[in-house]
C-alpha cells in the first residue's frame, strides 16, 4: 500500500497560512501599516483602491531593508523579532513582517522597493525591488529608491477566486480598512499618517500629542467632551482620554483599549470602565474612551488569538480594579455630571450644549461650567392636524382604514366569549421579558385580523396621557395603554417606507443651507445611500473633505438640528447595517424612524393624541414597533382587581 502523507507545497501552505492572517483587505493594511511602525517610520502614506481589492499601497520613510532582509521577508516562519522561546513573552513590537509577508505574497501579486536609512546605521546608495506572485519570486534586481520601504498588494485573491467572492461590499470592506487605519493611527500619535482612496484624501493626520489625534480623527466636536486620565501604580499604568458622560452612546464602536500600544478588545476591562461611571450614565450606554495599558509583557499573554487583538493578564483583577479607580478619578476631577437623557441612541435627540464662555473670561475659584439641556423642541406641525385629514397630518397619501368603534378591537378579551383562534392568537404573542411584565396581556396578531372591522375614534372614552410617555384609555376588557414614542415609530416607519417605495418623499428646503462634516465612512455611506436618502427628503452637496452642505431635510423632520440629524443617522446607519441582517433602504427607515418618534416623546393636546391612535390603528402592525418592541398592551379587569386585594 502507497503511502497517503505527504508534505504539502509552499505555495498551498502559504496559501493555508494566510488564511488565518488576511481575512480580508483590512487585514493587509494592519500587516503593513506595523510593519512601518516597527521600522521607526516617521511618516507612513496608506493608498487604496476598490476598497483593497484592486490595490493596497503602504509607503513609509523606516529604516527599510538590505537585500538579503527584503529576499528573506518573504519566506515562512522568517522574523527579525524572535530569536529565542522566551522571546514570546516579552513582545513590545507590533507586527512580524516576514511572516505577514508570506503570508500576503501567497494571495496577491506584490512589489517590495525599500532602501535602508541612515537610521539604520547604513545608508545605502541602491535599493531593492523584489515582484512576488503567489509565493513564486518573478523579480529581484537593484534599483534606485527613496529610504525606507514602498510595498504594493495587487489584486487580493486573485489565485483564490472563492475567498474573493466572499469579499463584501466596497463600502464595507472600506469600513474594515479605517477601523483598522484609526487604531493604529491612535496608538501612534508621534506618527504623521494619511490615506488616500481612489484619488481622494481621506485623512492627513499630523504628527503631535494623543488629543490632537482624536480630535483629528473623529472631528471638532470631540474637543469639547475629553477629558484627561491617568493613574501610575508599580504594576500597571494607565493614562488616555475619556468622554463627559453626555456624550455617551447606546452603541458600542467608539472605545479603545490599548495594551502596550497594541489595540485590543477587552470585554472585563469595558465593565470597568462603564462601573467607573456609575450614576453619571444609564444602563445599557457606553462612553467614549481611548485607554493605554502600559504593563510587563511577562504579565500577559497575546498570543491567544490568531490577530492578537484578545490577551488575557496574569491578575486581571488588579488591573480591573486599576482601570475602574483611574477612570473613577477623572470624573470626580473633571465634574463630569450630565442630565440624563433616556430612551436615546445615536439617531436619537442629541444634546444642545449650553453656551460656553469667552476664552478670555476665566472661571473664578470653585466655578464650573453651567450643563443644562435645551428642552424638547416643539412637535412637528405634520402631528397637529386633525385625524380627518391624514395627507395633511402626516405629509403622505397614506393609505386610511376603516376605524369606527375601535374599542371592538378588544372586545372578547379575557373573557368567556374569546374563540379557540383568539385563543391560540395570544398563545402565540412573545413572552414579557420582565417578571413584572407577566400580569399585562401584549396585543398579538390579533389587531391586524380585527382592524379591518375598526372605526374612527369619536364618541369613544377619553383617553389620558401620562408622564408624556403613554396613552391610556379604558376597553371592554380592561385598560389600554400605548407607548407613546414606539406609536409614532411605527406611524412614521410606514411613511418612510411608502417614501421609499414611491421615491416621493417631502423634504423641507432650509432657508440657510447647513455644513456637516462626518467621518470618512460616513461619508462614503452618504454617497453609496444618496438615491434613497433624497427619496427620504434628504438634499445634500459634497463641498470638500467629508463634507456636506444640507440644503433640505424631510418634512416630518423639521425642527431638529439637521447637521446633528443628518449625522447621527449615519452614524446609527453604520451601527445597524453590520447588525441587522437587512436591507440598506429597511435599516435608513427604521433608523430614522426610531430618530424622529424620539421628539414626540411630550405633553400632546387631545387632538394629537387622538390622531396619533388612529394613525397607529391604519398602520401595518399596531402592535410591534419595526424592532419587534411592544406597542400596546391590556391590564385586564381581574389583574387591576388584584391589586387591590389585601
Amino acid at each position: 500500500m502507497l503511502n497517503i502523507i505527504q508534505l504539502l507545497p509552499d505555495s498551498i501552505a502559504n496559501q493555508i497560512a494566510a488564511g488565518e492572517v488576511v481575512q480580508r483587505p483590512a487585514s493587509v493594511v494592519k500587516e503593513l501599516l506595523e510593519n512601518s511602525v516597527d521600522a521607526q517610520a516617521k511618516t507612513v502614506q496608506i493608498i487604496i483602491r476598490d476598497a483593497g481589492k484592486t490595490l493596497i499601497q503602504i509607503i513609509d520613510d523606516g529604516i527599510g531593508m538590505s537585500e538579503t532582509d527584503a529576499r528573506m521577508s518573504f519566506e515562512r516562519h522568517a522574523t527579525s523579532k524572535i530569536r529565542s522561546s522566551d522571546d514570546l513573552f516579552r513582545i513590545r513590537t507590533m507586527g512580524f513582517r516576514g511572516e505577514a509577508l508570506a503570508s500576503i505574497a501567497a494571495i496577491a501579486q506584490v512589489e517590495l522597493r525599500t532602501r535602508r536609512s541612515d537610521a539604520s546605521r547604513t545608508n545605502d546608495e541602491l535599493g531593492t525591488l523584489i515582484r512576488m506572485e503567489g509565493s513564486e519570486l518573478k523579480t529581484q534586481e537593484s534599483v534606485s529608491c527613496l529610504p525606507g520601504t514602498n510595498i504594493l498588494v495587487k489584486n487580493l485573491f486573485f489565485n483564490v477566486p472563492a475567498r474573493r467572492n466572499f469579499l463584501k461590499s466596497n463600502s464595507v470592506e472600506m469600513r474594515h480598512i479605517l477601523d483598522e487605519f484609526q487604531r493604529i493611527a491612535l496608538a501612534h500619535p508621534e506618527v504623521a499618517f494619511s490615506m488616500y482612496q481612489n484619488d481622494s484624501e481621506v485623512y492627513n493626520l499630523q504628527a503631535g500629542k494623543l488629543s490632537r489625534r482624536i480630535v483629528d480623527l473623529f472631528g471638532k466636536q470631540y474637543r469639547e467632551q475629553l477629558a484627561f486620565c491617568e493613574e501610575e501604580t508599580p504594576y500597571v499604568n494607565v493614562r488616555g482620554y475619556i468622554g463627559k458622560p453626555e456624550f455617551a452612546r447606546k452603541t458600542r464602536g467608539e472605545q479603545f483599549f490599548f495594551v502596550n500600544s497594541r489595540f485590543v478588545k477587552h470585554n472585563y476591562l469595558h465593565h470597568a470602565v462603564v462601573g467607573a461611571y456609575e450614576g453619571t450614565i444609564q444602563d445599557g450606554f457606553h462612553p467614549f474612551y481611548v485607554l493605554f495599558i502600559e504593563i510587563d509583557p511577562s504579565h500577559i499573554d497575546i498570543n491567544i488569538h490568531p490577530t492578537k487583538t484578545e490577551i488575557k493578564f496574569d491578575d486581571e483583577r488588579s488591573v480591573y480594579a486599576i482601570v475602574m479607580a483611574a477612570v473613577r478619578k477623572a470624573v470626580g476631577v473633571y465634574n463630569l455630571t450630565p442630565s440624563l437623557d433616556f430612551d436615546s441612541n445615536v439617531n436619537f435627540l442629541p444634546v444642545t450644549p449650553a453656551p460656553r464662555r469667552s476664552s478670555e473670561e476665566p472661571l473664578r475659584s470653585g466655578q464650573t461650567e453651567a450643563k443644562e439641556r435645551s428642552p424638547l423642541r416643539p412637535m412637528s406641525p405634520a402631528w397637529s392636524a386633525e385625524p380627518s385629514d391624514h395627507k395633511a397630518a402626516t405629509g403622505f397619501d397614506f393609505p386610511r382604514k376603516s376605524a369606527a368603534n375601535w374599542q371592538a378591537l378588544f372586545e372578547g378579551l379575557n373573557t368567556d366569549e374569546t374563540t379557540t383562534e383568539d385563543q391560540n392568537l395570544f398563545e402565540s404573542t412573545p413572552p414579557a421579558e420582565n417578571p413584572s411584565e407577566a400580569e399585562s396581556v401584549t396585543l398579538g396578531s390579533r389587531v391586524n385580523k380585527l382592524v379591518s372591522s375598526a372605526v374612527a375614534l369619536e364618541g369613544t372614552g377619553a383617553i389620558i396621557q401620562v408622564h408624556n410617555r403613554y396613552l391610556v384609555t379604558s376597553v371592554q376588557a380592561g385598560m389600554l395603554v400605548i407607548d407613546q414614542r414606539r406609536a409614532y415609530e411605527r406611524v412614521l416607519y410606514d411613511q418612510y417606507q411608502v417614501a421609499l417605495t414611491k421615491r416621493n418623499g417631502v423634504s423641507q428646503q432650509l432657508l440657510f443651507p447647513k455644513t456637516v462634516t462626518v467621518m470618512p465612512v460616513d461619508y462614503n455611506l452618504a454617497l453609496e445611500l444618496r438615491d434613497d436618502l433624497t427619496s427620504l427628503g434628504f438634499l445634500f452637496d459634497e463641498i470638500g473633505q467629508n463634507a456636506f452642505l444640507i440644503r433640505g431635510v424631510p418634512a416630518l423632520s423639521v425642527g431638529e438640528n439637521e447637521e446633528e440629524l443628518f449625522a447621527n443617522l449615519l452614524a446609527q446607519l453604520r451601527e445597524d447595517t453590520g447588525r441587522l441582517k437587512l436591507e440598506r433602504a429597511e435599516v435608513l427607515a427604521r433608523s430614522l424612524a426610531r430618530r424622529s418618534a424620539t421628539r414626540h416623546q411630550k405633553q400632546l393636546a387631545e387632538p394629537e393624541q387622538r390622531a396619533l391612535v388612529d394613525q397607529l390603528i391604519a398602520s401595518s402592525n399596531p402592535s410591534y414597533t419595526p424592532n419587534g418592541e411592544p406597542i400596546t398592551t391590556i391590564l385586564a379587569l381581574d389583574k387591576l382587581a388584584g391589586l387591590f386585594r389585601s
